[in-house]
C-alpha cells in the first residue's frame, strides 16, 4: 500500500491542510484542539483503510470518534481491570465495559459493510485502500486451506488499525501543540530553521533531513511525553534467563519504555523538555539507540513510518501557519498527563495566532 512511503503524503498533507483551516476558524482565540487533532489523524485511517476521509459533520464519523475515544480511555481504567479479573462477574453487572462493548461492535460492524461495499465495487481489480489490497490477497489464495486471510480478520484489522492508529497519534500531536506554546523559544527555533530550509510551501517527510532541530523537537515531544501508560504486552518464545532470572517459555511481558526514555544515565535532563537531547555539539541530528517510542526487534510498531510521516506533516503544516501561545493570563499548561491506558494531556486551551506569511 505505501504506508510510510511518499505514496501516502498526500492524504496526510490534505488532512493536515484540513486542520489548519479547522485552527484559523478560531482568529488566535483560546480553543481546545483535542478533537480537531484526533478527527484528522482518524481521517488519515480512513483514508488508508476505505479510500476516502469523513467529512467531519458526518453522523458516522462522530459515532467513530466517539468509539475509539471512549473504548482508549475505558482501556486505562479501574473497570477495565476489574473486567480482565473478573469477566465471568462483570458480565452480569451493568458497568463501562458494555458500552466498551457496543463501541467495538459499532466499528467491526462499519469495517464489514465498506468491505461489502468494495466487493459490489469489484475496486480490488484495481486496489487502492486497505480493503482492496486485502479482499486481492483473499481472492490470490481462495484455494490455499491454510490461509489466514478473511473477511472477519479484515474486519478486526480495520479495528485495530483506527485504535492503534489514531490514539498514539493524536495524543503525540496533542502534546507537541501544548508544548510548543510552554515553551515559544523552542518553537521559534524551530519555525526560523523551517522556514529557511523550506523555500517553496511544497515539501516532503525526506526533507526532514534537512530539519536537524526540527528533528530533534519531534523525537524529544515523543520521549519526554510517551503516549501510554506502559508499552505493550509481549510473550516469550523460549525461555529466557536475564540478571539471574528465569521467564519461562510462553510468559507475557510488559515493557516499561519509560525506565529507559526518562533514564538519566542516557539523558542530560530526562524529566525535561530539551530537544539537545538529540543534538551534538554542532547541532547535527543524531538518532539515539535508547529512543524505544515505537518499541524495538522484530515486533516494534508495524505503524512506525506512517506515525513518523504524520507527525512531521501535521506539526511542520501547523508551525507555518500559526505560532501557537499560552491563552491571556495563563502562565503555563499542565504538563502532568492523564492517567490511563494512553497518557493524553489534561484537556487545555491554547491560542493559535495566524503567522503573516501565511496568506
Amino acid at each position: 500500500m505505501g504506508v510510510g512511503k511518499k505514496s501516502m503524503e498526500g492524504q496526510i498533507e490534505e488532512e493536515s491542510q484540513q486542520l489548519v483551516e479547522v485552527f484559523a476558524l478560531e482568529k488566535g482565540q483560546p480553543f481546545d484542539p483535542a478533537l480537531p487533532i484526533t478527527n484528522s489523524i482518524s481521517n488519515v485511517i480512513c483514508a488508508i483503510s476505505f479510500g476516502y476521509r469523513f467529512p467531519l459533520e458526518d453522523k458516522t464519523f462522530k459515532e467513530l470518534i466517539d468509539a475509539v475515544t471512549f473504548t482508549s480511555k475505558f482501556g486505562g481504567s479501574f473497570f477495565y481491570v476489574l473486567y480482565e479479573m473478573f469477566p465471568w462477574l462483570m458480565k452480569h453487572l451493568p458497568a463501562p465495559h458494555n458500552e466498551a462493548f457496543h463501541a467495538t461492535k459499532m466499528l467491526l460492524s462499519l469495517a464489514k459493510e465498506e468491505i461489502q461495499k468494495h466487493k459490489e465495487q469489484m475496486s480490488f481489480q484495481e486496489p487502492r485502500d486497505f480493503i482492496d489490497f486485502y479482499l486481492l490477497e483473499i481472492e490470490k489464495r481462495k484455494n490455499d486451506p491454510t490461509s489466514t486471510y478473511d473477511e472477519e480478520n479484515m474486519a478486526q484489522d480495520i479495528h485495530d488499525l483506527f485504535f492503534a492508529g489514531t490514539e498514539t497519534t493524536a495524543t503525540s500531536l496533542k502534546w507537541a501543540v501544548l508544548l510548543l506554546a510552554n515553551h515559544p523559544d523552542i518553537q521559534d527555533k524551530a519555525y526560523k530553521e523551517i522556514e529557511d530550509v523550506l523555500c517553496s510551501s511544497f515539501f516532503s517527510y525526506q526533507d526532514l533531513k534537512k530539519l536537524p532541530y526540527t528533528n530533534a523537537v519531534l523525537h524529544e515531544i515523543q520521549r519526554f511525553k510517551y503516549p501510554f501508560l506502559f508499552g505493550f504486552p509481549r510473550q516469550t518464545a523460549k525461555d529466557v534467563k536475564m540478571r539471574g532470572f528465569l521467564i519461562p517459555k510462553g510468559t507475557a511481558i510488559i515493557p516499561n519504555m519509560r525506565s529507559v526514555l526518562l533514564d538519566p544515565k542516557h539523558w542530560e535532563s530526562p524529566k525535561e523538555f530539551n530537544p539537545n537531547h538529540f543534538l551534538d555539539q554542532d547541532g547535527h541530528f543524531v538518532a539515539k539507540e535508547q529512543f524505544l517510542a515505537f518499541g524495538a526487534g522484530a515486533r516494534a510498531c508495524l505503524g512506525e513510518q506512517l506515525a513518523r510521516m504524520e507527525f512531521f506533516i501535521f506539526v511542520v503544516n501547523l508551525l507555518r501557519a500559526f505560532r501557537f501561545q499560552l491563552p491571556p493570563g495563563v502562565k503555563e499548561l499542565n504538563e502532568e498527563p492523564e492517567a490511563g491506558l494512553s497518557t493524553p494531556p489534561h484537556p487545555y486551551k491554547v491560542c493559535a495566532v495566524p503567522r503573516c506569511s501565511s496568506s
